[in-house]
């Protein structure tokens, strides 16, 4: 330790959590909370974010989207999908060769 009175960070069973340590723990609840196939934990959610609530919150229901809903809904999904086959089409025609420049 030196004498400057600066802090040095602990390792092995220290309270002190380093960088990346800290930064893979955010990464893994962030990877929990985006992926988890269960419905949102509002109250595990609050804690996380350091939020004080005095009543639990409700957890959500899982909301199941078919996409042929969502299909019917959006005014442009039949030209995402007009515009999306002719995209494959150029893709079939133009191979390696069709888009060579002069050397």
């Amino acid at each position: 330790m030196s004498d400057s009175g600066a802090v040095e960070p602990r390792h092995r069973g220290g309270r002190a959590m380093g960088r990346g340590r800290a930064k893979a723990k955010q990464t893994k609840v962030a990877r929990q909370l985006k992926y988890s196939s269960g419905g949102t934990d509002l109250s595990r959610l609050a804690n996380e974010l350091g939020a004080s609530t005095a009543e639990p919150l409700p957890v959500s229901e899982p909301v199941e989207v078919d996409d042929d809903e969502l299909d019917e809904d959006d005014p442009y999904a039949r030209y995402a999908e007009l515009y999306n086959r002719d995209d494959d089409d150029e893709d079939e025609e133009s191979g390696p060769s069709a888009h060579r420049r002069g050397a």
